[in-house]
């Protein structure tokens, strides 16, 4: 097999418009409504709401602005702390050290590649018996694949601990026929750039209780009292979203079933070809379940495939195709390397695992075949120099 060289880059999630974004940027400029207020942001917020089957949600600027206000909402401060997956993006996590609590990290299981149960339930226990029960517990549906959220419900109720879902990566899944981030207390999404719908940067508080919602729409606009005067009597922050990037929103959710079916055939592709492939194995999807498959990621066995997963992203690099690695577990990152670790088990860290072996594939829904086929191509190229290199 030779590869064609090329410069064309192919990019991990590029944005993909669907073209009627201007349309609502335009009604926003001709009415004169570019702040963080207007008829795109209200409309935004119901129409998500109403997607997400929820009754309430408010638009922000980022899915960690989200995060923060949850944490806010559930009264997390100085002293507390808060579980959160180990293997997600550290935007997950930060917001508990914002609000000066303790993060404690979880690790994943083989079956979802999110939040073990087994290891919740063991630091549940352990928080239990020395009276330092979580605030709150971050779950986070890594790469639209949602975590055991029965058996994690399940244990939260048991101890009453909220859960706040970090669904930023899996807006458009659905866990047993509800949608991702209508679960917990809160739900959070993120329509940064990368995402499977994008306002260019954004993101989305979600949740059952309205009188919430109200009190985070009051601290994302600096907390402003209701006075003819500025006056301000708790701390608030600029936290809302751009009405004209709501527009932006809008027209981008119109369009996100079509991203959910694009991206998983491009799953679909992958998997057709490197299935069958010794040592190689694509993240699962778990029964009743439906991923939006926002990346398609694998892990390779590099014993059995004399080939790591730094090896195929550094030759997908070659070829102006972008690959990543599995995320960096946060109990592993210097900025966190004092923070408290559950194993799946204490002969096993799974995260750990996923991350020495795991890679993110292009998954762009607007990747064309001949882009996906040159990925497969380096791909299938790089294998066979190694299989003959190993006879």
């Amino acid at each position: 097999m030779r590869l064609v060289a090329t410069t064309d880059r192919i990019f991990l999630s590029s944005p993909h418009m669907s073209g009627k974004e201007q349309f609502y940027i335009n009604e926003a400029f001709e009415t004169n409504w570019i702040a963080p207020l207007g008829k795109n942001v209200d409309s935004f917020e119901a129409e998500i709401a109403a997607y997400a089957g929820v009754k309430g949600a408010v638009a922000l600027s980022s899915g960690t602005a989200a995060i923060h206000l949850a944490l806010l909402l559930l009264n997390v401060g100085s002293g507390d702390r808060v579980f959160c997956s180990s293997l997600t993006f550290v935007a997950s996590a930060n917001p508990i050290s914002y609000v000066g609590a303790e993060p404690v990290f979880i690790d994943s299981e083989p079956e979802t590649w999110n939040m073990s149960p087994r290891a919740l339930k063991r630091a549940l226990e352990e928080a239990a018996s020395a009276e330092k029960l979580p605030k709150a517990i971050i779950v986070v549906h890594l790469y639209g694949q949602s975590a055991q959220m029965n058996e994690i419900v399940s244990l939260c109720n048991q101890y009453e601990v909220p859960i706040i879902e970090d669904a930023a990566e899996s807006l458009g899944s659905t866990y047993q026929g509800a949608p991702s981030g209508s679960i917990g207390k809160f739900g959070i999404f993120s329509f940064n750039g990368n995402k499977i719908i994008t306002t260019s940067g954004g993101g989305m508080l979600v949740s059952n209780d309205t009188e919430a919602l109200q009190k985070a729409r009051f601290l994302a606009t600096q907390a402003r009292d209701n006075a003819i005067h500025y006056q301000h009597s708790v701390m608030g922050y600029n936290y809302r979203m751009s009405n004209v990037l709501a527009g932006v929103g809008r027209a981008q959710l119109q369009v996100l079933e079509d991203r959910v079916q694009a991206r998983r055939a491009v799953f679909d592709r992958y998997y057709d070809v490197f299935a069958d492939q010794q040592g190689i194995n694509f993240m699962p999807e778990l029964a009743n379940t439906k991923s939006n498959r926002w990346l398609t990621t694998l892990t390779i066995d590099e014993k059995t495939t004399g080939v790591s997963a730094l090896d195929l992203i550094e030759a997908l690099s070659i070829q102006n195709i972008e690959a990543r690695p599995v995320w960096k577990p946060l109990h592993m990152q210097p900025l966190y390397a004092d923070a408290q670790y559950y194993s799946y088990s204490e002969e096993s860290s799974v995260s750990e695992h996923l991350f020495r072996t795991g890679l993110c594939l292009p998954s762009g829904s607007n990747m064309s075949p001949e882009d996906q086929q040159r990925v497969i191509d380096c791909i299938l190229h790089t294998l066979s120099l190694s299989n003959a290199s190993m006879r």
